[in-house]
C-alpha cells in the first residue's frame, strides 16, 4: 500500500536497512517493519492516513543522534526518515526568521546565517549532524543556553502532520503572538508523540562581535562547582561555562591529545559582545575563580586556541569510550538539571555514588545554566554491571530531585529516563496525546507511556 501511494524509491525493507534504522545514539534497539523517505509534506499526510486507517507505529527520525532512545522503533512500525526533506525555504534578516524543512543540518543552517551575520542560536554538542526537526522535536539546546535559551525560545511557527492525516499550520512568522493556543510551542520537546514537524519558522539573531576564553583548574570537583556559582551569583552572564572532571579531562587527552591541564576539575568559560566588555567580564571571572580556589587561570581570544578547546569538549562522550579496558561510557543518567546554586552538592553527590557502587563516573555538562552530564562506564557484556549501573541511576535521579532538579535538561526523555518522569506531568500529558492521538500511533511506548525498566532491548551483545 505505501509503495503504491507514495513510490517505491522512497521504501526500505531490506533486513540490513532496517537493521541499521533500529539504532539512535542511546543504549537501545529495536527493528522497525520498513523505513519511509518522504519528500514532501504530501508524502507525511499519506504515509500518517495509512498508519491512522491500520493503526501502525509511526516514528519520526531526525539524525538519529538522540541519546535517549527517541527514534528507536520500540514497537515496531514505519521509520520516517526525514532527512531528504532539507531545503532551507527562506531567509527574512529584515524581520529575524528563517523557514527550514525538518531534514536541514543544524551546522550547515548556521553556515549559511553566517554570510548574512547571523546565527541560530542552540548549540548541541551533536551540531554537525542533528537536524532542525530533531532539535525541535527533543528542545535540544547545549552549552550556549545559559545566554541564549533553548530551541523552544527560537520557535516561532510550525507545520506538522496530526493523525489521522491531516497538515497544519502552526504559530506565525512574527517575533510576538498572543493569540491563542501556543500548539506551535507544544510541539517542542513532544519527541513526534503528537504529529510529524514537516516546515519550522525559527527566530535567528545577530552574531556577536567577538569572543574570549578563560580556562580554569581547580584540585577538587566541589571547588570547581561553587566557582560555577559564584560567577551567576556576581551578575555576570557567560555565553557558555561548562565543567569537566578528571575523568572526562584525562579521557579527552588520552583520545584527542588536546592537552588540557591534568587536574580533578576544570571550568571553561565564554563571553560574547563586545571585545572591551569582553576582556574586562573574563578578568572578574578569572578573579572568581581565583577566590574559589583555582590553582589557574588562563584566558584567550586567540580563534585557534578557543576552537581547540572547544574541540576537546565536544569530544567528551566519544573519548570517555576510550578511557581504558574493556569499559565503555553508557548513556544513562547522562542529562539533568539543578538550580545552578546546586552544583557543588550535585557534583560531590556522584562522586559518592560513585565510590558507593565502584562505577566509574565522568561529570562534565552545561554547569552555567545547572545542566549536568554524568556518564556510566561499565563492561557492557556484563548483566552484573549494568544491573549495578541502573541502582546508580537511580540514586543519581533522586539526589536530583532532591536538590530541586529535573531529569533532562536538553536530551529528552524517551525511553531511557521514563521511570524518573515527574508523576503529575504524567496525566496531563496522556490526556493531550489521547486527544491528538487516539489510536496512539505516534512513536508509541515512550515518555510517559514506557514502563519498567530502561536496561531492556539493549543494543550491545
Amino acid at each position: 500500500m505505501l509503495e503504491e501511494t507514495i513510490g517505491k524509491e522512497k521504501i526500505l525493507s531490506s533486513q540490513a536497512e532496517l537493521y541499521s534504522y533500529g539504532f539512535d545514539a542511546s543504549i537501545h534497539h529495536a527493528m522497525p517493519s520498513v523505513v519511509v523517505q518522504p519528500r514532501s509534506e504530501e508524502d507525511i499526510v499519506e504515509v500518517v492516513k495509512i498508519a491512522h486507517e491500520h493503526a501502525i507505529p509511526i516514528i519520526a527520525r531526525g539524525a538519529g543522534t538522540a541519546l535517549s532512545g527517541q527514534a528507536v522503533p520500540i514497537k515496531g512500525g514505519i521509520i520516517l526518515d526525514m532527512a531528504a526533506m532539507n531545503k532551507i525555504k527562506e531567509i527574512k534578516i529584515e524581520n529575524f526568521y528563517c523557514k527550514v524543512e525538518p531534514g536541514v543540518i543544524y551546522g550547515e543552517l548556521n553556515k549559511e546565517l553566517a554570510k548574512y551575520g547571523f546565527f541560530f542560536p542552540p548549540s548541541p554538542g551533536s551540531g554537525d549532524v542533528c537536524t532542525i526537526g530533531g532539535m525541535i522535536a527533543t528542545n535540544a539546546s547545549g552549552m550556549r543556553a545559559i545566554k541564549y535559551g533553548a530551541t523552544r525560545d527560537y520557535v516561532l511557527g510550525l507545520r506538522a502532520v496530526f493523525p489521522p492525516g491531516k497538515a497544519y499550520a502552526l504559530g506565525s512568522s512574527t517575533l510576538k503572538n498572543s493569540s491563542g493556543y501556543q500548539i506551535e510551542r507544544l510541539l517542542v520537546g513532544s519527541e513526534g508523540t503528537l504529529g510529524i514537524i514537516t516546515e519550522a519558522t525559527i527566530k535567528i539573531i545577530p552574531l556577536p562581535e567577538k569572543r574570549g576564553v578563560a580556562l580554569a583548574s581547580f584540585d577538587t570537583l566541589h571547588d570547581a562547582g561553587k566557582g560555577v556559582a559564584n560567577i551567576i551569583a556576581a551578575g555576570i552572564i557567560p555565553s557558555a561555562l561548562e565543567i569537566m572532571d578528571k575523568v572526562c579531562i584525562q579521557a579527552v587527552n588520552k583520545s584527542m591529545n588536546i592537552g588540557l591541564p591534568e587536574v580533578e576539575a576544570i571550568l571553561i568559560i565564554e563571553k560574547d559582545g563586545k571585545e572591551e566588555e569582553i576582556k574586562k567580564d573574563i578578568e572578574r571571572i578569572a578573579e572568581i575563580c581565583r577566590k574559589s580556589n583555582a590553582k589557574d587561570v588562563v584566558f584567550t581570544f586567540d580563534e585557534e586556541e578557543m576552537a581547540n578547546l572547544w574541540k576537546g569538549r565536544k569530544g567528551v562522550l566519544p573519548s570517555l569510550s576510550r578511557y581504558g579496558g574493556n569499559k565503555i561510557s553508557v548513556s544513562l543518567a547522562d542529562d539533568m538539571a539543578v538550580p545552578i546554586s546546586k552544583i557543588p552538592d550535585a557534583v560531590k553527590a556522584f562522586q559518592e555514588i560513585s565510590k558507593k557502587y565502584g562505577i566509574l563516573i565522568g561529570t562534565y555538562g552545561h554547569a552555567g545554566d545547572g545542566n549536568l552530564h554524568t556518564k556510566i562506564l561499565i563492561d557492557p557484556t556484563s548483566e552484573e554491571e549494568w544491573k549495578k549501573a541502573e541502582k546508580v541511576v537511580d540514586e543519581i535521579y533522586k539526589v536530583v530531585y532532591e536538590l530541586g532538579g529535573i531529569v533532562s535538561g536538553e536530551h529528552g526523555i524517551g525511553i531511557s529516563k521514563a521511570p524518573w518522569m515527574v508523576k503529575e506531568n504524567i496525566e496531563l500529558m496522556e490526556r493531550i496525546k489521547a486527544a491528538l492521538d487516539p489510536k496512539n500511533i505516534m512513536n508509541p511506548g515512550k515518555m510517559m507511556q514506557w514502563k519498567g525498566s530502561i536496561i531492556t532491548n539493549l543494543r550491545y551483545r
